[in-house]
């Protein structure tokens, strides 16, 4: 299928790994000139390098700036051209007890989940209204809806990215910009690989033991019954970047693997 998005240009913020990195490479291989970005230049420079690997139809390159540190931001977009796709994705998550939460660790996951959306798309969202064509995607995930106890913290910014993405799709109309979000379930990305290789090698398990016995105790109710993998949510994402979507506007989009039970 023809997602005819050729010539566009993307922007994907924390996108040097995990459901960026696969963003990224899906938006390239429809034509699509993409930016990437990830905090560090040696970590921009390798995710560029992997993804020209695949000899892509699309051009990218990449941009350093820390989301946890403003000033940083304010440079990138300074750098920034015109674009066409804007997608939030950086994000950070840990797990800890409610009540070992302080308030700068509340403020700073906030600063990176939420204001970074907040940031990006106030500097980006005009100009595509002007133009009147435009996508901005919100990568949430389940726990925005269903909030886990051991990341409440993590959750509630997940809730402030579904109200402030409904928010703005409110500013798109009688124009073809969309904003939508996207509801991941349990993916198996690179920072939760790494974890759970950590667990399964300190428990002496097979990672693959290891993932399906943390699955059964946090979503054994799973449809899928299996992490998802990156490209599944990115597979959404391009859909969603795509012109063909544009009767989808102000949408939580599920792609959890079947864990909620609610109704959206």
């Amino acid at each position: 299928m023809d997602l005819q998005l050729k010539g566009k240009t993307a922007f994907i913020s924390g996108s040097t790994q995990g459901i960026g990195f696969a963003v990224a490479q899906q938006l390239l291989e429809e034509g699509v000139h993409v930016i990437i970005n990830g905090r560090t230049k040696t970590g921009v420079d390798e995710a560029v390098g992997k993804l020209l690997s695949g000899k892509p139809a699309g051009n990218v390159s990449g941009i350093a700036a820390d989301f946890a540190k403003e000033q940083e931001v304010y440079q990138l977009l300074e750098t920034l051209p015109a674009v066409d796709i804007l997608v939030n994705n950086v994000g950070v998550f840990a797990l800890k007890d409610f009540g070992d939460i302080t308030d700068s660790e509340w403020q700073s996951i906030f600063d990176v989940n939420v204001m970074s959306g907040v940031r990006l798309s106030r500097a980006l969202l005009p100009a595509m209204i002007e133009r009147k064509w435009g996508r901005i995607i919100f990568i949430s995930s389940e726990s925005g809806v269903n909030v886990p106890a051991n990341m409440i913290h993590y959750g509630t910014t997940k809730t402030a990215m579904l109200s402030l993405s409904n928010g703005l799709s409110k500013l798109t109309r009688g124009t073809a910009v969309t904003v939508n979000t996207i509801l991941g379930g349990p993916t198996y990305s690179d920072g939760v690989a790494v974890a759970v290789k950590q667990i399964a090698q300190a428990r002496n398990i097979a990672e693959e033991e290891m993932k399906a016995a943390i699955l059964q105790s946090t979503n054994a109710h799973s449809l899928l019954q299996r992490f998802i993998v990156p490209e599944e949510i990115a597979g959404l994402a391009v859909y969603l970047c795509s012109p063909l979507s544009t009767a989808i506007n102000g949408a939580a989009v599920r792609a959890d693997g079947g864990v909620l039970n609610t109704i959206l």
